[in-house]
C-alpha cells in the first residue's frame, strides 16, 4: 500500500499553533511525562534533583557504563527521536516527489527556528551539515588574504581548524601565528593574552575565536576579544560548535560577524545538522561557493552547497530546538556547570590530579578536563582513559592538542546523575 501524500509542509501547518511538528506533538501526547513548572532561578534549579529526574525521563540511557563523553554529539530526546523517525519514513516513502516539491519551503521553518533561537534575522542563517563544513567554507572562500598577511588561532581551538588555518596561510603566502593560552586561566587573563597578541602582531587579517573549547570546555570572552579585534581591523570567525546549548547565549551578545554551529551536540538534533551565521553587510568578504552566484552579496546560503543531505535530520530541527527551550537554556547551562563543579571542587584538592581550564565561573562550562600531575603525553592519557573505563566503568575521552599537553575530557549531560559524577570522583581518588 502506498504512503499517503501528506507533505511536511502540511504537517507544519497543522501544528503551527503548537510551535512544533505534528510528529513531536504526538510524541509529547503519547504518555511522555511533562516537565514540572518551577519558580526557581536557573542556579537554584541546577540542584533540584527531582526536576532533572523528570528531564532524564525523556532520554534512554545505556546501562553498564558511566558515560561522561557527551561532547562528540548529543543524544536526541525521545520526542525528537520519534519525530525524526516519522520524518525519515515520510521522506523515504515520498522520495523525490517530496524533495522536488516541498523540501525547500519546509526547510525555511528550520532556518527560522535557528534564527529565532539565536535572536538574528533568518536571512543571516544557512543550514549546513556541521560546523566544520561552515568553517571551511568561510576560510577557503574568504577573499582578503594576500602574501604578507597574518592568520591567528589558538591551541584551544578545534585541532582540525588549527591545521586548516596553517594550510590556508601556506597556500596564500601568509604567516600563521598560534596563541598559547595558560592551562588554567580566568576571563581577565584570557582577554589580556588575546589583546596583547592582537596588538603586537603585524598585518593580522583573520582569526578564529572558539567560544567553548572542545579540549577542556574553557569559555573565551568572545564579545570583548572580537570588539578589540575589530578596532584593529581584524576579521573574526567564531567557532560555536560546542557552545550553543552548552552555554545560554544569543548571537548579538557575541558581537561577531561570522559564526559556525553544530546542532547535533547540545541542541540535540539528529546527527548531521549545523549552521552558518553571516551578519548582513559582511558577505562581500566571502565569495559564494564555487559555481554559485550572489551578485548583491545578500544570500548566506550561496556560501554553502550541501547537495543531497539528510532531509529528515534538517526537518527535525524545530522539534529539537523546541525541546531545548522546554528544558530551559539557562537551566541547562547551570545544571551542566553544577555537575562539573561537583567533581572539579574535589579533584582540585587531590595532589595527584591537575584540573585544566577555567579558574573562574565566567570561563567555565559544563565540560572539564584533568590529567595525572606530570603526565601529559598522548600515551599516558590513553592509558589513563582505558584504566578509567576498564577498572572503574567510567567512559571519557583523551584530548591531545593543548600546548600544555594531553588531558582527559569529562563531559556530562542533562541526564547525568550525581551518582555518576561521584563515581568519577571515587575513581580519581583511587588513582593516587
Amino acid at each position: 500500500m502506498s504512503a499517503p501524500l501528506l507533505s511536511r509542509r502540511k504537517l507544519l501547518q497543522h501544528s503551527l499553533l503548537l510551535s512544533g511538528s505534528l510528529a513531536a506533538t504526538r510524541a509529547f501526547a503519547d504518555g511522555w511525562p511533562a516537565l514540572p513548572q518551577s519558580d526557581l532561578s536557573a542556579v537554584e534549579l541546577a540542584a533540584d534533583e527531582a526536576y532533572w529526574r523528570s528531564v532524564s525521563a525523556f532520554y534512554k540511557k545505556t546501562d553498564g557504563i558511566v558515560n561522561l563523553e557527551h561532547g562528540y554529539w548529543g543524544k536526541m530526546a525521545l520526542p525528537v527521536e520519534q519525530s525524526y523517525i516519522e520524518l525519515t519514513k515520510m521522506v523515504n516513502h515520498q522520495l523525490s516527489f517530496y524533495a522536488r516539491k516541498d523540501w525547500y519551503g519546509d526547510a525555511k521553518a528550520s532556518v527560522s527556528a535557528v534564527a529565532e533561537s539565536l535572536a538574528v534575522p533568518a536571512e543571516e542563517i544557512a543550514l549546513t551539515r556541521n560546523a566544520t563544513e561552515a568553517m571551511h567554507n568561510l576560510l577557503f572562500q574568504y577573499k582578503g588574504i594576500k602574501p604578507g598577511d597574518t592568520l591567528m588561532w589558538a591551541d584551544i581551538d578545534y585541532p582540525a581548524f588549527q591545521r586548516t588555518m596553517a594550510a590556508l596561510a601556506e597556500q596564500r603566502g601568509a604567516t600563521g601565528v598560534e596563541i598559547t593560552l595558560p592551562a588554567q586561566a580566568s576571563k581577565q587573563q584570557l582577554l589580556e593574552v588575546y589583546q596583547d597578541k592582537i596588538r603586537s602582531t603585524a598585518n593580522l587579517k583573520l582569526m578564529i575565536l572558539t567560544h567553548a573549547s572542545n579540549q577542556h570546555g574553557l569559555i573565551l570572552p568572545v564579545a570583548e576579544i572580537a570588539a578589540f579585534a575589530k578596532q584593529h581591523g581584524v576579521d573574526v570567525i567564531c567557532d560555536c560548535a560546542q557552545s550553543w546549548g552548552l552555554i545560554d547565549f544569543t548571537l548579538p551578545e557575541l558581537n561577531v560577524d561570522w559564526a559556525v554551529f553544530n546542532l547535533h551536540k547540545w541542541i540535540g538534533s539528529p546527527v548531521g545538522v549545523g549552521a552558518l551565521y553571516m551578519r548582513k553587510g559582511t558577505l562581500d568578504k566571502v565569495a559564494p561557493y564555487p559555481g554559485e552566484t550572489d551578485p548583491d552579496n545578500t544570500l548566506v546560503n550561496k556560501r554553502v552547497h550541501m547537495a543531497t543531505s539528510n532531509f529528515a535530520a534538517f526537518l527535525a530541527v524545530p522539534d529539537a530546538i523546541r525541546f531545548h527551550h522546554k528544558v530551559g537554556p539557562a537551566a541547562k547551562m547551570a545544571r551542566l556547570k553544577y555537575l562539573r563543579e561537583r567533581w572539579v571542587s574535589k579533584a582540585r584538592n587531590m595532589p595527584h590530579i591537575e584540573v585544566l581550564g577555567a579558574t573562574d565561573d565566567a570561563s567555565a562550562s559544563g565540560m572539564g578536563a584533568f590529567r595525572l600531575a606530570g603526565q601529559t603525553s598522548r600515551e599516558q592519557i590513553n592509558q589513563l582513559q582505558k584504566r578509567l573505563e576498564n577498572e572503574f566503568g567510567v567512559f571519557t575521552v583523551g584530548r591531545y592538542d593543548l600546548s600544555s599537553g594531553s588531558c582527559i575530557r569529562v563531559t556530562p549531560q542533562v541526564f547525568t546523575t550525581l551518582q555518576e559524577i561521584d563515581a568519577l570522583v571515587d575513581a580519581l581518588a583511587s588513582l593516587a
